[in-house]
């Protein structure tokens, strides 16, 4: 279902919001080169999925989802005072292997460039 102009604003500023949240955290998992990739509004406030990428190691993802699902009541109450709404929704931390899958393309996209020369 297509997403209404008002929804995908709130999603775009919630995710400004997250990234600073998000920055300003003192977890080391959280940390380093942690990326925000989209953010998933339900229509009636109630949930959001935070997609969520982290450059590094293997498991380095999966670590920082961990931490940031057990900081989401912090998250949640942060968005709440940042953006001044009433009901904020809880967050669920997803890891999205978009940035890993884009560097692999742009590999393979060097690596016909190095060939027709």
């Amino acid at each position: 279902m297509p997403q209404s102009k008002n929804m995908a604003r709130l999603s775009e500023d919630m995710k400004r919001e997250l990234i600073a949240i998000i920055g300003g955290m003192k977890d080391p998992r959280v940390q380093g080169f942690l990326t925000v990739m989209r953010v998933e509004v339900a229509p009636d406030l109630s949930t959001a999925k935070v997609h969520v990428s982290k450059m590094g190691e293997e498991n380095a993802t999966a670590e920082a989802v961990g931490a940031l699902n057990r900081a989401a009541g912090h998250v949640r109450s942060e968005i709440a005072k940042r953006m001044h709404i009433r009901k904020a929704p809880e967050f669920r931390f997803v890891a999205d292997d978009g940035a890993k899958y884009a560097a692999h393309i742009n590999e393979l996209i060097a690596g016909l460039e190095r060939e027709e020369r």
